[in-house]
């Protein structure tokens, strides 16, 4: 039995429709030192981040705060858009949201698979600094909902999970808000 924490990165300088790879802004720095002193009422945890800078630098102050190596985990970076076109990007993404797993291809599934493996492969506690549509996947497959969105976490919001049995279960959502994806 492992704990799962995923942390949604802080408030981006860009989103999807203006920007590749956005750092945080201000706030989104503000929210990454308080979700690093959130962490740390939970001991020691292994650290993973997506390889986008919003999460990286979202993971930086809890890094810096336990002296851990940020590891870099491309498993449980952002849905692979078909297009690098960030107008077309975003018209896609608004379909798949409003998706099912089962509908949206091979391609889209086995992504899906790819998070749940990096999720389910860990050995001990850990962190990862990830994703709206990741935390999505996980909360999915905890709950047995196969909707690609079943929950809006928050900007540097904090959702726990446990692993067992080669599952994860959910033991918290994190804070919800009604966030700006596109």
């Amino acid at each position: 039995m492992a704990m799962i924490y995923l942390v949604r990165h802080g408030e981006p300088s860009g989103s999807w429709h203006n920007s590749k790879d956005p750092g945080l802004t201000e706030k989104g720095h503000g929210q990454a030192e308080a979700v690093a002193v959130r962490l740390a009422e939970f001991g020691g945890l292994r650290l993973f981040s997506s390889p986008l800078l919003r999460a990286r630098e979202t993971a930086a102050p809890y890094a810096r705060n336990r002296g851990l190596e940020m590891s870099i985990e491309p498993r449980v970076a952002e849905i692979p858009s078909p297009t690098e076109d960030l107008a077309g990007r975003t018209a896609w993404l608004k379909g798949v949201m409003q998706g099912r797993y089962p509908e949206l291809g091979a391609e889209l599934n086995r992504w899906r698979d790819s998070v749940l493996a990096a999720l389910s492969g860990i050995t001990g506690d850990t962190v990862f600094f990830t994703h709206y549509l990741v935390i999505n996947v996980a909360v999915g497959a905890a709950l047995g909902d196969d909707r690609v969105v079943n929950f809006r976490p928050a900007h540097a919001s904090l959702t726990r999970l446990e692993l067992r049995d080669g599952r994860v279960h959910l033991l918290e959502r994190g804070r919800e808000a009604e966030s700006l994806i596109l």
